[in-house]
């Protein structure tokens, strides 16, 4: 197959669209990662998503609108906390988990009674919607475990030959994939991303609880992508390292220093100091930067030819806890605390 990359304009929009009604997946920017788009109302062309990917097919997929008056297409029940949650933060990196429509084929939501739905703040991915008239299912546009691109160069890389178009909107601001929250019962937050736990619990004037990613690892039906099997991986092997920056130069020096293919994760500024190679994907106690550099950072270290990536831990709390997230995905949670 042939693939495209066009800038994300209106004759581009055009064509997505018309692929996305015959049935074909399309890469499409959004503001966290860009995503592999196609009919969420269409079986078949969410296996196409599964195959381009070599995604699990037991890993649900989040069905994307780009306006309210879509929802009724998506899910069967609209409560008054998913209201007030969309008012807070729709558009926007913000996913909820709700009962699903019955127009919802099981291979997007991987059997499951719910589906996750969001209204993403990026207006190319608004606009590919509205063109092709349709909610879209769009998981990240990458090789399956693999970090998510957050460029239309990384979709390119992993999906050339396998997807007819890309469109290219640029970089994505947010970095990393959207905060997932359940309603079913009470909230509860299935995925860190940009919208914290804390402002959630703020706008609906009640506890949010935070569930524990790791219990889903061998379990049949994760209600959240995100939450079962190794995500965001590079080809090297991750090791985190969670302290000082003293006690990380010191750790290097001791039992990294000499090993080949070796090369340090740091934050801006640091990598002078560190005995590797050393890249920065973000500044230290700035979590949104750290959010927007990962994945990108993590691909350029694949690119590079490194073997083994020593990563600082970033700082729990608010978009941190996203981070650390993807970090502890992405190295299958083999971290030493110094």
């Amino acid at each position: 197959m042939t693939t495209e990359i066009l800038p994300a304009g209106e004759k581009a929009v055009a064509l997505a669209a018309q692929l996305l009604r015959a049935g074909q997946p399309v890469a499409i920017p959004t503001e966290t990662v860009y995503g592999l788009a196609a009919n969420a109302l269409d079986a078949e062309a969410a296996a196409r998503v599964f195959e381009a990917k070599g995604r699990p097919k037991d890993n649900p997929m989040i069905v994307h609108i780009d306006m309210l008056d879509r929802l009724p297409q998506v899910v069967s029940a609209f409560p008054r906390e998913a209201q007030l949650l969309a008012d807070a933060f729709w558009p926007g990196p913000l996913t909820l988990v709700l009962p699903k429509a019955a127009g919802i084929p099981d291979a997007v939501s991987a059997g499951l009674a719910t589906v996750g739905v969001r209204l993403p703040a990026h207006r190319a991915t608004r606009a590919v919607i509205a063109a092709a008239g349709l909610p879209l299912a769009a998981p990240s546009a990458n090789r399956s475990g693999r970090p998510s691109p957050t460029s239309a160069r990384h979709v390119w890389h992993d999906m050339a030959g396998r997807i007819p178009l890309i469109l290219d909107g640029g970089d994505c601001p947010v970095g990393v994939e959207s905060t997932v929250v359940s309603l079913a019962g009470g909230p509860t937050v299935l995925r860190p991303g940009f919208v914290t736990a804390e402002e959630i619990a703020a706008v609906l004037d009640r506890p949010v609880a935070t569930a524990d990613g790791a219990h889903y690892a061998h379990t049949q039906a994760p209600p959240s992508p995100g939450m079962k099997y190794r995500h965001y991986a590079p080809e090297a092997e991750l090791l985190l390292l969670d302290g000082t920056l003293e006690q990380f130069i010191h750790y290097l020096q001791e039992n990294a220093a000499e090993k080949p293919g070796a090369c340090a994760l740091c934050f801006a500024g640091e990598e002078a100091r560190l005995p590797l190679p050393a890249l920065a994907y973000g500044q230290a106690g700035e979590a949104a930067s750290q959010a927007a550099g990962l994945y990108a950072a993590l691909r350029r270290l694949d690119a590079e030819g490194a073997k083994y990536i020593y990563a600082r831990m970033p700082a729990g709390g608010g978009v941190g806890q996203a981070v650390r997230n993807r970090l502890l995905r992405a190295a299958d949670f083999n971290v030493i605390s110094l």
